[in-house]
């Protein structure tokens, strides 16, 4: 498996007892031994108003990292273009490619829509792959939570344009050939930048096809909607139409991973996850990760379980053997052309140790 890439997503967890500070710092940290261990890339997410959660912008950390590193790309998995104009994102990313010229990598992902209520389905295995039953993110979204959320993430009366021109747009501006109202348009920094462009998804709605026909590389998530990985690797597969980026479709696929040198290590290392998956659905945002003795302390019903239950069922936890067989799994089943790993621990040193568990496993066969 040497010639499947392995790359790692990082939301800059905060650990119950530590700050952002502390998080940011073990990211930085972390990003530092991945580039050491031979990953392909090190991305980091967008999240806001959650206690758990430092990675609030992107562009800012993606230099810090960048900075603190040598060889690995460096870029976001995802910016959330609903909540900034194409100008600016670009901007952005444009000042830190300016120093790191071709290490970073531009995800980007559709923000503020409404999911769609899903149907009764039931778990089913492919080729050995879990595709569990969806989780229904429609009500979550439907709450008054993230209705006062958006008047904070926007301007007042701001309205994203469809996905497809905000992509169309950043593309442009890179290249210089924006014009608007009769006007050139031009980005500095970020004219010109070497600046990678992907696009995240998780189904295989507009993402997938967005990507698809501009040509862009595509991020699947395993990891936030296993039961849609298939239908967006599918669709995109389907849209896709060679462009001056790549001439055949690029699929990277997502995995929640945790590897230790035991698997009864690995599970009680584990144990959190659970009350930090429920703490993001029912609404409240990511609380701070838990040591596993607080874990154990915290309430827990069955329909906590039934909550959370195909994110637990999806998450590759084990020894380094066991867990890399099931990557190869996830990368046989969806024909991943590489992967991206996310570890979350309240130690960093246990994620930094799952790290280098896996590259050994993954990079050094």
């Amino acid at each position: 498996m040497t010639d499947v890439p392995l790359s790692i997503l990082d939301l800059a967890p905060i650990s119950s007892g530590s700050d952002a500070g502390a998080a940011l710092r073990a990211s930085v940290a972390t990003a530092r031994r991945a580039d050491a261990l031979g990953y392909a890339r090190y991305w980091v997410a967008e999240h806001h108003f959650a206690r758990g959660v430092a990675s609030a912008a992107p562009a800012v950390l993606i230099g810090l990292i960048a900075a603190a590193t040598d060889r690995i790309r460096v870029g976001s998995g995802a910016v959330q273009v609903g909540y900034q104009t194409p100008l600016s994102i670009v901007e952005q990313f444009g000042i830190v490619d300016a120093i790191h010229p071709g290490r970073i990598d531009l995800g980007l992902g559709r923000s503020g829509g409404r999911p769609t209520p899903v149907t009764d389905v039931a778990d089913r295995f492919v080729d050995g792959l879990l595709i569990p039953a969806p989780f229904d993110f429609s009500k979550l979204a439907a709450g008054p939570r993230f209705g006062a959320y958006a008047t904070l993430l926007r301007q007042p009366g701001a309205e994203p344009p469809p996905f497809a021109a905000i992509v169309d747009d950043i593309q442009a501006l890179i290249a210089g050939t924006l014009v608007r109202d009769d006007y050139d348009v031009h980005a500095t920094p970020g004219e010109g930048a070497k600046t990678e462009l992907w696009v995240l998804g998780s189904s295989g709605g507009e993402s997938a096809r967005v990507a698809g026909e501009r040509g862009l590389p595509f991020a699947a998530n395993y990891h936030v909607a296993p039961s849609n990985v298939l239908e967006a690797v599918e669709a995109y597969r389907t849209a896709f139409r060679p462009s001056a980026v790549l001439d055949r479709p690029y699929v990277l696929v997502s995995a929640d991973v945790l590897v230790a040198d035991t698997a009864e290590r690995a599970r009680h290392l584990g144990s959190p996850f659970r009350h930090w998956v429920r703490s993001i659905r029912t609404g409240t945002g990511a609380i701070p990760y838990p040591t596993p003795a607080e874990a154990a302390a915290l309430p827990w019903s069955d329909e906590d379980q039934a909550l959370v239950r195909d994110r637990l069922d999806t998450r590759f936890v084990g020894t380094a053997p066991d867990v890399a067989d099931r990557l190869r799994t996830l990368r046989r089943v969806t024909g991943a052309d590489e992967l991206l790993v996310t570890t979350i621990t309240h130690d960093p040193a246990d994620r930094i140790r799952s790290f280098e568990l896996l590259a050994d496993a993954w990079l050094g066969d």
